[in-house]
């Protein structure tokens, strides 16, 4: 649909299209430019009040001998619009997506087409450091919730002239802004091309959850595999490393983080610790935090197997005997502590600030003294779950760290029920699991081990000098 040149059928159609008078912010402000009637419309909220009144003012100056050469609308914003960021356009459509994203559009009678001024504001929080991916040292600023200032703290990061941020919408009726990112001579063409003919496809009336729904459209899953295919982070400079290295950030209005792909999972395994600090020290907590998070999956099914064969064990590990056993077996002690955990994660996470102190208290009298005194758990079990809880949090993906909890929990109950070949195949479903799951672009889940590729893998698994990658990649 196309708009006319008489102002008041142009009128007549906006008010067809939007609830002008009805709602409160869908504002109209009929103006008089150099004896034409113009009407101006814009989103209260979303609109630079400032920039806008100065614009409407110098609109009001202008006379008829001015406009005597101006034919178009395209002249008009070329001689008049003095604002930074201005488009011209007949579509309705893309005006009233563009408008209710917070443009002002501008129609002008005589004119058949609309001044679109891109002076819009939305409200944001400060770029303060994530809560969930906090450093010791580096950078403490964060993504927030404007796609604008996300893309802006990538190309702070990027000053290449090859870093390239694609605009698409996705949402029959939300409109989501989607922001591709990527470096156009180091980003795998084919795969670009794969994800971008995959958001277009995309058929859905809103991305309610932001980043959750967008790769839930994106991505095809396998609900019996848990491991994830996506990163997120909320880190400017953990989108912006991976770019450079060749990825794909994807950023959605709205949402405080870029959705990274593609990732094996070694690449959820590093942090930007591990980069902050000399190599000997990054190498070593990347080893330690690494070795820590993956004796999660183990730790508990193998206790509950060696107890179960006490008798075969040599005498200097009969020290993890019960001590003190009672009517409630371990497996059910071990479950129901799996499950408590997450309870008092998700009441953690629903607690205000000032009652915090409180929860972590009565958690612990709980799950502690209480506990073992009512004859429900024996301090063994606490202990080990204890530790399985602390190690999970050296893994800042929570979706990693679920489906090793998935894994864990499956392990336990066979370990239970089919003693050692229970907790070998237990194993072995968790490797088969990661093995056949596959990335966006249908890479391996085990790149670089499988297939195995030198170069990528000593980065993967080592914190080597930033000096020596660098003539690695001239080299090639």
């Amino acid at each position: 649909m196309k708009i006319s040149s008489d102002v008041k059928k142009n009128q007549e159609l906006f008010h067809q299209i939007l609830p002008i008078g009805k709602s409160f912010d869908i504002i109209e402000r009929e103006i008089v430019i150099a004896e034409r009637t113009s009407y101006m419309y814009f989103v209260d909220g979303f609109v630079k009040d400032g920039v806008v009144a100065k614009l409407i003012n110098f609109l009001l100056g202008l006379t008829a001998d001015k406009l005597k050469n101006i034919k178009s609308a395209q002249d008009f914003a070329s001689h008049f619009v003095t604002y930074v960021e201005v488009d011209v356009t007949d579509d309705v459509d893309k005006i009233m997506q563009m408008y209710l994203s917070g443009a002002t559009v501008l129609v002008i009678d005589g004119f058949s087409e609309a001044i679109v001024i891109d002076a819009r504001t939305y409200p944001a929080r400060s770029t303060e450091e994530p809560e969930k991916e906090k450093v010791l040292r580096g950078s403490r600023d964060g993504f927030v919730e404007t796609v604008v200032f996300n893309t802006a703290l990538l190309r702070r990061r990027i000053r290449d002239p090859k870093f390239t941020a694609e605009i698409v919408n996705v949402g029959n009726r939300s409109k989501t802004d989607i922001v591709i990112t990527y470096i156009a001579d180091i980003v795998d063409e084919k795969m670009l091309e794969n994800i971008k003919n995959r958001l277009k496809n995309i058929d859905v009336r809103s991305l309610t959850m932001n980043q959750e729904s967008l790769a839930e459209c994106l991505i095809r899953r396998k609900w019996y595999n848990p491991f994830p295919k996506v990163r997120y982070t909320e880190r400017p400079d953990i989108a912006a490393a991976c770019v450079l290295e060749g990825s794909i950030a994807i950023l959605v209005d709205n949402d405080p983080s870029a959705l990274l792909l593609p990732n094996s999972i070694f690449d959820f395994i590093q942090e930007a610790d591990d980069f902050y600090y000399p190599p000997v020290v990054g190498g070593y907590m990347r080893i330690i935090r690494n070795l820590v998070f993956f004796s999660t999956l183990i730790l508990t099914p193998l206790w509950l197997l060696l107890i179960q064969n006490l008798s075969s064990l040599p005498t200097w590990l009969q020290f993890i005997r019960i001590a003190e056993p009672n009517d409630v077996s371990p497996i059910v002690q071990l479950l129901i502590l799996e499950i408590a955990v997450d309870v008092l994660r998700f009441a953690s996470v629903n607690t205000p600030n000032m009652m915090g102190n409180s929860l972590s208290i009565i958690g612990a009298l709980i799950l502690g003294d209480f506990a073992i005194q009512s004859g429900w758990f024996v301090p063994d079990t606490i202990l080990y779950m204890s530790i399985v809880a602390i190690a999970s949090f050296s893994q800042a993906n929570i979706e990693l760290n679920y489906a090793f909890k998935f894994m864990r929990i499956l392990t336990l109950i066979l370990t239970y029920f089919l003693d050692l070949a229970g907790f070998i195949l237990g194993l072995l479903v968790s490797a088969v699991l990661i093995a056949t799951n596959k990335t966006v672009t249908g890479k391996g889940y085990l790149y670089p081990l499988i297939p195995f590729n030198y170069h990528d893998f000593k980065y993967k698994f080592l914190r080597l000098k930033i000096r020596s990658k660098e003539k690695t990649v001239i080299k090639k």
